[in-house]
């Protein structure tokens, strides 16, 4: 028996969604009968939109789709714009502070507090500079990931922008494709950089060579999902460029026709992977979706890479100035917790522009990149004054921090987490010396069981919980160590349950000290751990109460600056979750 969702999207679903959404916001929140909110809101987020969480009923998040990461400077110009304009809070709220956006960790964008009755008008500005919220969420194709700087990038094996380019004008709004069993999160890397992420995609395309020609070796079934996660297995199919697509659709089709209906929590591929193995997998695909002999996988490329190695040569994250093939420069700006203010996000659009060309990129580490700015310009653009909030050689801690939705929007999230993760970044920042020679050093924070924030292939991994402190109940997190993608991957081990939350910056502390103590010479914190049984790292470093909210407090609900320093972090507000 298929599941509620499937009923609802028998009914109604893809396209034909758009016309019911803008009769919703001309006649008003009201229209959405009480009994259908369920399931008009899961038919919305095919056009990117979620529902926020109880408490602020009318309003959406909204996702914006850019594959690749990749925008132009008006582009971006054009998404501050709608951000300021638009993603302002509660209208009976005139403190709600500066309006923002987020970069994801899969490289789209995202924005709060948008009303109903503002859609069309918000479709419109989009559509008119080519941007879209197609599929942004949804079971459906998502955004497409990789590097970028694909095409520009001087670490690079091939090219993969023009076949993501191809996939994306493919697969959004392909009424073959529109209504899968799930989300279909498809990676491409041409790259050593680690840039896609294809170990934790649905499906993934990594560079590769054979018999003389470059292409990508195919792997299918990776997630992080809160359900049992899992790496992407190979399914031995090497693609050139040209035979991508027809593959990419195969393997679509092929999830689309056999994929759980009925569960929604098996419903992912990467469960059909392991009911049927990959080699009827691939048998299945070549017999029934593709008209032409799959080759057997090539020699990996990447071989020899590592990610989240934490060591100085880690360039998964695109911080810091790098070389393109033409011998210019792209800039890659540390965005903390990925919140950038709407109004930076004007002024960095307008840099781009003067110092680069047609290209700024989103990143999986949330950050953001300006291509193309000449060796003689690079030095002035250093010096903007922007750079010193979203600097290009912040602090590992700065750096590494990732944080997802939380409970300042998301239903399901239990803690606060952004205004959170950058209080702990500031207070690791001031009182813990990293050891020797860590100098990238990934902390990811999730507000709940699911995985927006990728908790389990980060150093240090945290995972929202509550626990009880003195009688009283208190947020709290799971601690998990040493996760990590690249030749060896490694999901990150569950070691400490239901630490609270203030707590925690002090086990970290610990547990660098005991790092630098106890390693090896030359053994990165990964490897530390890696050597370490789950016995031995249960228990290894103590939690300690710390006082990280005053002076660490800066970054609320209400007031947003990243890099801001104590002085302004005195006059901030206090968040309401605290």
């Amino acid at each position: 028996m298929a599941s509620k969702v499937e009923g609802w999207k028998d009914e109604v679903y893809g396209e034909e969604v758009r016309d019911h959404l803008f009769r919703f916001a001309e006649e008003g929140w009201s229209a959405i009968p009480d009994e259908e909110h369920d399931a008009w809101f899961e038919r919305f987020k095919w056009w990117g939109l979620y529902h926020q969480r109880k408490g602020q009923e009318s309003y959406f998040m909204m996702r914006i789709g850019t594959p690749n990461g990749r925008m132009t400077p008006e582009q971006l110009r054009v998404v501050g714009e709608i951000a300021r304009d638009y993603a302002t809070g509660p209208v009976d709220n005139p403190e709600f502070g500066d309006a923002y956006c987020d970069w994801t960790t899969r490289q789209s964008i995202q924005m709060h507090w948008i009303q109903l009755q503002d859609i069309p008008e918000i479709f419109e500005k989009l559509e008119a500079h080519d941007l879209s919220t197609i599929q942004a969420c949804g079971d459906s194709w998502r955004n497409i990931v990789g590097s970028p700087m694909a095409g520009r990038d001087a670490d690079e094996h091939i090219d993969a922008w023009p076949v993501i380019k191809e996939l994306n004008e493919t697969f959004k709004g392909n009424d073959d494709h529109s209504n899968l069993p799930r989300k279909w999160k498809v990676a491409v890397t041409g790259d050593t950089r680690g840039s896609g992420q294809a170990e934790i995609n649905d499906l993934g395309f990594e560079p590769a060579t054979k018999d003389g020609r470059r292409g990508f070796n195919v792997t299918v079934g990776g997630g992080l999902s809160r359900k049992e996660p899992r790496f992407a297995r190979d399914i031995d199919v090497f693609v050139t460029p040209e035979t991508l697509p027809d593959v990419a659709g195969g393997l679509s089709a092929l999830f689309r026709d056999n994929g759980d209906r009925d569960d929604r929590f098996n419903a992912r591929i990467k469960f059909l992977v392991d009911e049927w193995g990959t080699e009827k997998l691939r048998r299945v695909l070549q017999e029934e979706y593709v008209d032409f002999e799959l080759p057997s996988a090539g020699e990996d490329l990447r071989e020899g890479y590592t990610y989240n190695s934490g060591r100085s040569d880690e360039t998964g994250d695109y911080v810091g100035v790098h070389d393109q093939v033409d011998g210019q420069n792209f800039v890659g700006l540390s965005v903390l917790v990925g919140r950038m203010g709407a109004e930076d996000v004007i002024e960095l659009a307008d840099l781009a522009e003067e110092y680069g060309s047609e290209l700024v990129g989103l990143t999986q580490r949330q950050n953001i990149v300006v291509a193309d700015i000449a060796d003689e310009d690079l030095d002035e653009f250093l010096a903007e004054d922007l750079l010193e909030n979203y600097s290009p050689d912040p602090h590992p801690f700065m750096r590494g921090s990732v944080a997802c939705t939380g409970t300042e929007y998301c239903s399901l999230s239990i803690v606060e987490t952004k205004n959170r993760m950058v209080r702990y970044a500031r207070w690791l920042k001031d009182n813990v010396e990293l050891p020797e020679g860590l100098t990238d050093f990934h902390i990811h924070l999730s507000g709940c069981t699911a995985s927006c924030a990728q908790p389990q292939i980060a150093d240090i991994s945290l995972r929202g919980m509550k626990t009880r402190k003195n009688g009283e109940p208190v947020e709290a997190f799971d601690i998990g160590l040493g996760g990590g993608l690249g030749e060896n991957p490694q999901f990150a081990d569950w070691v400490e349950m239901r630490v609270a939350a203030d707590e925690v910056p002090g086990y970290i502390e610990n547990l660098l000290g005991i790092y630098e103590e106890r390693r090896d010479e030359g053994e990165s914190f990964r490897e530390f751990i890696a050597r370490h049984t789950d016995d031995e790292l249960n228990g290894l470093a103590e939690p300690e109460e710390t006082s990280y909210e005053d002076p660490y407090l800066g970054n609320t609900k209400l007031t947003w600056y990243p890099y801001a320093d104590d002085s302004d972090m005195d006059a901030a507000p206090t968040p309401a979750d605290d």
